[in-house]
Order: C-alpha cells, then sequence, then structure tokens
C-alpha cells in the first residue's frame, strides 16, 4: 500500500483496534500505532482483574496486524505524516486519532512529587494495564485504601479492592454515589452493596491533601481536617479526552476533537473516533460509541459513501461479580422524571432490586435497573426504537417484569 493513500490509526484501545480489524475485514489494512507495552486489552474489564477474577492475558483484544509500538509526538498535516518519539516518521494518506482519554488528576496539596510530575510510591490513577496491576500488585488483604471518586470507575475500583481484602475508604464528592448515571434510590443500593463488602463510603466528602513520607502516601486530609491514614490511594475522579495531539495540529477542538457525521476533523484527511472525539456537541466516554464510531468510520474509508454516524443513545451497565455478592445495574438515558413525566418504578427490598423507567409523551425516555436486569434488552430496545408506547401501560409494565426480554 503506498503512504498516500494509507490508513494510520493512532491508539491501540477498543476504538482503534475495532477500526483496524473491520478496515482489514473489508479490504483496507491499516497500521494501528500504539504506545502501551502491552497486547491491546479491554480497559473496560481492569476492575476485573484488579479483583483477581481475569488475568491480563483474558482481556487481551485479538491484535490486528500491522500494529506498531510508538508514541506519536506530533503530526505534520502539510506533509501528511506523524513523527513519534524514537525519531521514526510515518506518512499517512488518511489519519485516524483514537487517542483515548488521560485520568482527571485533582488538584490535591502533595498529589506530586517535587519534579510535579510523578505520583508518590502508594497513589494510583486507574485508566491503564499498568495502573491496574501496580495495584494488583501493591494490594493484600487489610492493607488500608482510600479511593477518591464515587462514579462509575470508583465504585468499581473500590469493589475490587475489597473483594481483595483491602480495608476500603470511598470519598465521594457529590451527594450520592455514580450521580451522572443514576438516580437516588438506585444510588442507595449501590451504597448498600459497597458497605456489604466493608467499604465506609463518605457522600459529600472532599479530599484536600495527600501526605507523604520518604516519598510514600501515609495519610489523606479531608477538607474539614480529619486526616486518614492509608497505604494507598486510588484516584478515580473522571477522565478527559486525550486532544493534545489535536490541538498541536491546529485541529478543532473544544472538550474533544470535533468531527461531522463522517467522524472528519477540521481536516479532511483527518478523522477521530471514541473517547477523544465530539460528535454533535458529545463526549461519550464509553465503549459502545466508541465501537460504533470504529464500524461507521471503517465502511466510509472502505469506500462505502453512505455511511454515517449519528449518533449513539448509549447504556451504561455495570457488573460486579464475585463468589458471593454479584451486582449489576444499568441506566440509560433520562433517569430523573420532568415535571408531567410519568414514572412506572418496582421495589424489591428483599432481593435488592430496583426497576424504574420514565415515560414521557407516550415514550420511554429513560431508566435504570439495579440487581436483576433481564428486561434490560427490551426497555433498551424500546427507548432507542423512540417508538410511542400503547397508551392503556400494560405492555410497559411487561417490559419492566417479563425477565424474558432480554
Amino acid at each position: 500500500m503506498t503512504s498516500n493513500t494509507r490508513v494510520v490509526v493512532i491508539g491501540a484501545g477498543l476504538a482503534g483496534v475495532r477500526l483496524a480489524r473491520r478496515l482489514g475485514e473489508l479490504g483496507t489494512p491499516a497500521l494501528l500505532v500504539g504506545e502501551e507495552e502491552h497486547r491491546p486489552y479491554n480497559r473496560v474489564l481492569l476492575a476485573e482483574v484488579l479483583a483477581g477474577r481475569y488475568g491480563p492475558e483474558v482481556i487481551t483484544l485479538p491484535a490486528p496486524t500491522g500494529l506498531t509500538r510508538a508514541r506519536v509526538t506530533g503530526i505534520d498535516r502539510a506533509r501528511r505524516t506523524v513523527a513519534c518519539a524514537d525519531g521514526s516518521v510515518i506518512a499517512y494518506g488518511t489519519l485516524v486519532l483514537a487517542t483515548g482519554s488521560n485520568p482527571v488528576l485533582p488538584p490535591l496539596r502533595g498529589l506530586f512529587g517535587a519534579g510535579g510530575h510523578e505520583l508518590p510510591e502508594g497513589v494510583h490513577a486507574f485508566r491503564t494495564m499498568d495502573d491496574c496491576l501496580g495495584l494488583s500488585t501493591a494490594v493484600r488483604p487489610g492493607v488500608r485504601a482510600v479511593v477518591v471518586g464515587g462514579g462509575l470507575l470508583g465504585v468499581s475500583a473500590a469493589r475490587a479492592l475489597a473483594v481483595r481484602g483491602a480495608q476500603v475508604v470511598l470519598a465521594q464528592q457529590a451527594e450520592r454515589l455514580m450521580e451522572r448515571q443514576l438516580d437516588p434510590s438506585a444510588s442507595k443500593l449501590v451504597l448498600r452493596h459497597l458497605r456489604d463488602l466493608g467499604v465506609e463510603v463518605h457522600t459529600e466528602c472532599r479530599v484536600r491533601d495527600v501526605r507523604c513520607v520518604g516519598g510514600a502516601v501515609r495519610s489523606v486530609e479531608m477538607a474539614d481536617g480529619y486526616t486518614l491514614g492509608t497505604d494507598l490511594v486510588v484516584v478515580a475522579c473522571g477522565v478527559r479526552p486525550r486532544t493534545g495531539l489535536a490541538q498541536d495540529a491546529g485541529l478543532a477542538v473544544r472538550k474533544g476533537i470535533l468531527v461531522d457525521d463522517e467522524l472528519r476533523t477540521s481536516d479532511p484527511h483527518i478523522h477521530a473516533i471514541g473517547d477523544c472525539a465530539q460528535h454533535d456537541g458529545t463526549v461519550y466516554g464509553l465503549a459502545a460509541p466508541a465501537l460504533e464510531q470504529a464500524d461507521a468510520l471503517a465502511e466510509l474509508l472502505a469506500g462505502r459513501a453512505e455511511a454515517r454516524y449519528t449518533g449513539t443513545r448509549s447504556l451504561t451497565r455495570l457488573t460486579l461479580t464475585g463468589p458471593d455478592s454479584p451486582f449489576d445495574l444499568a441506566a440509560f438515558g433520562e433517569t430523573e422524571p420532568l415535571p408531567g413525566d410519568d414514572v412506572v418504578q418496582l421495589t424489591d427490598a428483599t432481593r435488592g432490586t430496583y426497576r424504574k423507567v420514565v415515560v414521557r409523551d407516550d415514550r420511554l425516555v429513560g431508566g435504570v435497573l439495579v440487581g436483576e436486569l433481564g428486561t434490560v434488552g427490551a426497555l433498551a430496545r424500546a427507548w432507542e426504537g423512540a417508538e410511542p408506547l400503547p397508551s392503556d401501560g400494560a405492555p410497559l409494565l411487561h417490559l419492566l417484569t417479563n425477565d424474558g426480554g432480554s
């Protein structure tokens, strides 16, 4: 393949690997450039590796042909080349940025050492396989761990550490856990699940200081002055699109790299997909939209001009597995009703299950399920289809109660 027609994909995460594989299947092989030393892997399952349920090899992705390990440092749009840290230069005809996202590291005092870049010993982000393996090495029964952040990632990390026998404290600045995805009732069930595992959860609680001795973390200080001794700190405060290469190259960037329905950036020879991309005002940061974008772009680059990406109605799903206390939840759309919306809600406190859907103008606009997810497939299809529901309400109740709907 000559350089002026070559597709080069930067980033070997879920989106980049999916795109490279689909292009190969469609007869348009691509060069995939990834900077991590590990084989490509499914980042969604890192918590299961930390919990000890899977070995790292179980979550590896089928590696496409044409994978190059290099760290890209710059894009020359005029010459259509990318420069790598090892001094090599790669020519492209079409470039795809699948650079993913970076963990958000909050401005805590003491979070970085004197150099300003390295985290102290015992302080971990939780984004990469290296982060996961470092935590796996450090955790042992009885070790004290503080998880900063009670969103999807923080809840997953806290549970995984607790399953490994750590004494876990989770500090969440918001008033409840997973406040972006769940309504208050569902958040309470997540809270109960964590507490049943021995996790000490504090909401409306801000960590302001990480204290180290000899370069290793020894305690954290809360905003109210309370100091908590710890051996490990896991920072799980969300992620931010990784847009540095695009910005340096002069591409249009807001929260993410701006793309159109052809997933094309402001440079017609450069596309972006996955966590780094912003389509129609939205940065998804989830696996399902990244895979849909990769599939759509593969069709386009393989010459199927009618292919378009028009957005994803994404469902958040979390499965916290374990030998004694499995826990599942799913949320989609708008989980909090507006005035005039109808709400159908079923709760079984004994079994720890909760199901709720929000209906607006006879259409299903959102829902949340905790505990048993047998109905999630049928509900998600009704939501994605956006078709009017029958006015008598019986079919909707059937969707909520019929576990054969998935």
